[in-house]
């Protein structure tokens, strides 16, 4: 049985609760977790396919997006897209992440040509393509393409087990002029709360998230994660939310704020756990707190995302991923199993009105052939060109 429901009134006091009084809240929330998820920790084998790093916006706290003819501008070719997922295959990944600037072909000329010649009229129609080759290969596809259509949901939802969109963050306050989304239109919180919205509609599991440290208010961040709890409640189909916290990199503007300290963050994380359904995932990239898994998990966290054993983490390429063993120790040591899991959550496949019927065999060949656990070596990664 999950815990009773917690009223706004009541999470956004936590906000402002002093710190003397969040190792209370982070034991509440552990309970939570473990009354919910028991004593396993997930993860998921991935690889990366950063399809392309142009994007439209320009988010002060982002060393991803390019515009073309920058250095370091990429979009994945066919033949490397296909490359990596061979790799991808032999090394035993599960899922394969599809992620991308926002709107490219709406800003770029350049890429839209690019992909004219490839063959492809849009980026969606490459994304199904690049999904089509992972389900060939045994990989289930998890795409981040930004803010979509419905109608480009709507094609994008028979190759894919799951879509994503990081909420971020719904403080306009952020979006004004000297905020860290100022120049970023697709940042606003109505756009992205419309696209969750209508992913709901779409039946589609879906995983959405808070960035930590970009200058939100501890009151903005529970403010977050109550709409995000809103959306759940409106069509059941949030799976996991990602509490992430923001890293400084050289040479990338930081936001008002910057980086928060570990007990700020394993506050937010408790309070994640302690707001959202007990269903739902609440999970935080161990690349991005590696000094501090113990943390992390003393705070009510059930997963730890995607890992990958070949490719870096293009968002935050500093930060490199744990090795599985190594982090399937630290779990041990605080009492957990660390098992590796689909990029699908089980309530999901269990719905046919979720995923579409071509699906099914795809997952059911995965499931039959588990369990999963991909080498613990990582590969130099394939850089993209």
């Amino acid at each position: 049985m999950g815990h009773a429901p917690i009223s706004d009134a009541m999470a956004l006091s936590w906000a402002e609760l002093p710190s003397h009084g969040w190792p209370e809240l982070q034991e509440a929330a552990a309970e939570v977790r473990d009354r919910a998820w028991g004593r396993r920790l997930t993860y998921s084998p991935k690889v990366f396919l950063p399809v392309t790093n142009l994007c439209r916006n320009h988010c002060d706290y982002c060393s991803f997006r390019h515009s073309p003819g920058e250095s370091g501008a990429w979009t994945m070719t066919p033949s490397q897209v296909e490359s990596e997922l061979d790799t991808a295959r032999s090394l035993g990944c599960i899922e394969a992440l599809l992620c991308l600037g926002d709107q490219p072909e709406s800003a770029f000329g350049a890429y839209r040509k690019q992909l004219a010649s490839w063959g492809f009229e849009s980026t969606v129609a490459y994304l199904h393509w690049i999904a089509e080759r992972a389900l060939e290969r045994g990989l289930l596809p998890h795409t981040n393409a930004g803010i979509l259509s419905v109608e480009e949901m709507t094609t994008l939802r028979p190759v894919n087990v799951s879509l994503g969109l990081m909420l971020e963050s719904v403080s306009e306050r952020l979006c004004q002029k000297g905020g860290p989304h100022h120049r970023a239109p697709d940042k606003r919180p109505a756009r992205r709360i419309a696209m969750t919205h209508e992913a709901g509609r779409l039946k589609i599991p879906f995983t959405s998230g808070i960035l930590v440290g970009i200058g939100e208010t501890p009151r903005e961040r529970v403010d977050t994660l109550l709409a995000i709890r809103d959306l759940h409640h409106a069509h059941g189909h949030i799976q996991e939310v990602i509490v992430q916290n923001f890293r400084a990199r050289p040479g990338v503007r930081t936001p008002q704020g910057s980086e928060v300290d570990e007990a700020t963050f394993s506050h937010t994380i408790a309070l994640a756990r302690l707001i959202l359904d007990d269903e739902v995932s609440v999970q935080a990239p161990p690349n991005l707190s590696p000094g501090a898994i113990a943390s992390l998990v003393a705070s009510g966290i059930n997963d730890f995302g995607g890992i990958s054993a070949l490719t870096p983490d293009y968002i935050n390429p500093l930060h490199p991923w744990p090795l599985i063993g190594p982090l399937r120790s630290q779990c041990h040591a605080a009492g957990f199993e660390l098992v590796a899991r689909l990029p699908v959550y089980d309530r999901y496949i269990a719905r046919a009105d979720f995923l579409d019927p071509a699906l099914s065999s795809p997952i059911a060949r995965i499931t039959e052939r588990g369990p999963w656990d991909p080498r613990t070596k990582p590969l130099a990664p394939v850089t993209p060109s």
